[in-house]
C-alpha cells in the first residue's frame, strides 16, 4: 500500500460498526485516524491536533432523526476553528439535513449506507480543500474576524476605494457578480463581504472551490444525482446549487469549469431551476451566484475556454481586484495589520521594522500579492530573533508580474549542484517553478506534472 496521502482524521459517530468500517477504510488516506462514539470525545482530540476532515454523525441520541444535536456541534466545531474541513454523515435519504448542514458550513455529507468508492472521493476532495487553504495561509479566518459593520478587506488607496463603492451598490442587489484578480488578491473576501452586505446574509453563503474538485466530480457536486443516475449512486445526492436555496453561491475558479458543463450551469441562471443527474424534473433555486477566476482576461474572452454567454449571465456586475502592486500605498496598513495578528497569535512582541526592512517590502512587487506579504509577516514574527526586523528576515525575490506584456526574460541556465539532498532539491525546483509563473498556482502544477492540490502540499511541506 503507498504512504497515506494526509495526516489526520477524526470520525464521530455512535454506531461502533461504523466507527470500526471508516477506521479500516480511511487509513488508505490517512496516516492517523480517531473513531469515537460521542463529540465529547473527539473536542480534545480536535483542540490539540488539527485534523484534515472531521466526519461527523447527524444524530447520537436514540430515536432521534431531526439532526439537531449534529447541527449545533457543527456550529460548534466551526466556531473553533472557522476554516475546518467538516463531513456530515446522515441517514439514507436525509437530503434535507445535508442541505441544512451545507448552509452552515459543512464541506460535505456522505449517506448511510455508503459504497467505500464513494466515502472515499468524498473525504479525498475534503482533505485536499483543507490543504488548499492552508497552503493558502486560510483565506478567511487568517486575519482576526472583524468588527460588526467592519470590512475585512484592508486598504484606503484609491483603487481599493473603488472595489468597496462596487461592494456597496451591487451587494444588496440580487446581481451576480464576477470578481477577477490573482491569486492572493482576496477574492473570497470580496465575495464574503458582499455576502455579508446583501439581503440574503442571514440565509448563508455556500462556497464551492472549483480548483479542489476532480473534474469527474463537479457534475455531481455542483448539480446533484438521484438515485441509480450511475454507478455507485446508491442514494439520492443535493447538489451544492440545490444546497444553496435562498443564500449565496460562491464558485470559486470558475474558470476550472469544464466546456462541457457551462452550457449547464447557463441554464441554471437562466431558468433558475437545476435538473440533478438522471432526474427528469427540474427542481426550483433561488440562489444568487458570486463566481471569482484568476484567468487573464484575454482568456477569459477566449470562446475556446470559456462560453461568451455565461460570462455574460457571471458578470453582470465586474469587480477588478488590484494586485498589490498597483496599491502600494495599502502596505503600510497591511504591514502593521498582520504584524499585530502574528504577534497575538503566536504570543510574541510585535516586532518593529528596521529602516531598511521598511522600504524593502514597499518596493517589493508581491508576485504573490496580500498571501505572500501575510505568510512573510508571519514566518518572519516566528523566526525573528531580534526586535527589530531586517530586509534578510523576508524572503523577497522579484517575479514578473501576473498579467504583465512584458517579454519575459528566458530562464537561468542550472548550474550543476553538489548539493543531492532530495528534499532541498524538491523545495528548490518547486519554489523555481513558483517564481517563473508568478506564484500562479496552475501554470506553476503544469511546468512541474502535478496536480494543483500535490503543488499545494508540497508548497506546506517545504513552508513556501
Amino acid at each position: 500500500m503507498s504512504d497515506p496521502e494526509f495526516e489526520f482524521c477524526v470520525v464521530i459517530d455512535d454506531d461502533e460498526d461504523i466507527l470500526m468500517a471508516s477506521r479500516l477504510l480511511l487509513r488508505r488516506l490517512f496516516r492517523d485516524v480517531e473513531a469515537v462514539r460521542a463529540p465529547e470525545e473527539a473536542l480534545p482530540l480536535i483542540q490539540a491536533r488539527t485534523p484534515d476532515v472531521v466526519l461527523l454523525d447527524a444524530n447520537f441520541a436514540r430515536g432521534a432523526t431531526d439532526a439537531a444535536e449534529g447541527l449545533a456541534w457543527l456550529d460548534r466545531l466551526l466556531a473553533l476553528d472557522p476554516e475546518m474541513v467538516v463531513v456530515m454523515i446522515t441517514a439514507h435519504g436525509g437530503v434535507q439535513v445535508a442541505v441544512s448542514a451545507m448552509k452552515r458550513g459543512a464541506t460535505d455529507f456522505v449517506s448511510k449506507p455508503w459504497s467505500n468508492e464513494k466515502l472515499l472521493a468524498t473525504v479525498r476532495t475534503a482533505a485536499s480543500l483543507r490543504r488548499s487553504r492552508r497552503a493558502a495561509g486560510g483565506k478567511a479566518a487568517a486575519a482576526p474576524a472583524p468588527v460588526a459593520g467592519a470590512s475585512p478587506l484592508l486598504g484606503e488607496s484609491p483603487a481599493m476605494a473603488r472595489v468597496h463603492s462596487l461592494i456597496a451598490r451591487a451587494a444588496p442587489t440580487d446581481a451576480n457578480v464576477l470578481v477577477l484578480g490573482e491569486n492572493g488578491t482576496g477574492k473570497e473576501l470580496v465575495a464574503r463581504e458582499l455576502h455579508r452586505q446583501s439581503l440574503r446574509a442571514d440565509q448563508g453563503m455556500l462556497t464551492v472551490d472549483l480548483g479542489a474538485i476532480s473534474e469527474d466530480l463537479i457534475d455531481s457536486e455542483l448539480f446533484g444525482h438521484v438515485k441509480g443516475a450511475f454507478t455507485d449512486a446508491r442514494t439520492d445526492r443535493v447538489g451544492r446549487i440545490q444546497a444553496a436555496h435562498g443564500g449565496t453561491l460562491f464558485l470559486d475558479e470558475i474558470g476550472n469549469l469544464p466546456l462541457r458543463l457551462q452550457p449547464k450551469l447557463l441554464t441554471v441562471l437562466e431558468q433558475r431551476q437545476v435538473t440533478p443527474v438522471g432526474a427528469n424534473a427540474p427542481v426550483p433555486v433561488d440562489i444568487r451566484v458570486i463566481a471569482a477566476t484568476n484567468l487573464p482576461p484575454e482568456k477569459l474572452r477566449d470562446e475556446s475556454h470559456f462560453r461568451q454567454d455565461l460570462l455574460f449571465r457571471l458578470n453582470t456586475v465586474e469587480i477588478d481586484l488590484p494586485p498589490l502592486r498597483a496599491r502600494r500605498e495599502d502596505v503600510p496598513q497591511l504591514i502593521t495589520h498582520y504584524l499585530q495578528h502574528y504577534a497575538r497569535r503566536y504570543g510574541r512582541p510585535v516586532p518593529v521594522l528596521s529602516p531598511a526592512a521598511r522600504i524593502a517590502l514597499l518596493e517589493h512587487d508581491w508576485p504573490g500579492n496580500v498571501r505572500a506579504l501575510r505568510h512573510a509577516l508571519e514566518r518572519a514574527v516566528i523566526l525573528a530573533r531580534e526586535e527589530a526586523l531586517e530586509p534578510e528576515d523576508f524572503a523577497l525575490v522579484r517575479a514578473m508580474p501576473r498579467f504583465s506584456s512584458a517579454v519575459v526574460p528566458p530562464p537561468p541556465q542550472h548550474q550543476p549542484s553538489d548539493d543531492l539532498n532530495l528534499e532541498r532539491v524538491e523545495r528548490r525546483i518547486v519554489e523555481e517553478a513558483l517564481k517563473k509563473h508568478g506564484y500562479n498556482i496552475s501554470l506553476s502544477a503544469a511546468e512541474l506534472g502535478l496536480s494543483r492540490a500535490a503543488l499545494y502540499r508540497r508548497m506546506e511541506k517545504h513552508g513556501l
